[in-house]
């Protein structure tokens, strides 16, 4: 698997990195698309919300990959820690980084860090096993 050693919460990071720096005139507040419900109202969707959500998939590839227990693990979760860092010195210092959306997206970062710990934390005492010591039934 090509993806692991990738920190995925890297992607929408970049993507509001471009959006903020890039191309100012860009709102991540408007709404980008409207949808109709069948209920009769309207449902919208603005840029801001849409990198929130690919931040959520890509957060569910994250868990997947702490499953897995190797060295490359270990990296996984330190370059996705670097990723929160960065997103957090970011919110902290830069003024194009104070919005809700950045926000959401440093604690999708921070879910992403505690959670792969947790989960090959977890995984890792499934899998460990006592030589030597026989299970009779």
């Amino acid at each position: 698997m090509y993806l692991l050693g990738f920190p995925l919460l890297l992607i929408p990071f970049a993507i509001y990195n471009i959006v903020a720096f890039l191309l100012p005139d860009v709102s991540l507040t408007a709404p980008v698309t409207h949808v109709g419900m069948i209920s009769g109202g309207e449902w919208s969707l603005s840029a801001g919300e849409m990198i929130i959500t690919l931040a959520l998939l890509l957060l569910f590839g994250e868990m997947l990959k702490a499953t897995r227990i190797a060295m490359r693990t270990v990296i996984d979760h330190v370059l996705s820690f670097l990723v929160f860092l960065a997103i957090l010195v970011e919110f902290l210092l830069v003024r194009q980084a104070a919005t809700g959306t950045f926000f959401l997206l440093m604690v999708v970062a921070f879910v992403d860090v505690i959670g792969g710990f947790a989960i090959t934390l977890r995984s890792a005492q499934r899998d460990f096993t006592v030589e030597g010591v026989e299970h009779t039934a």
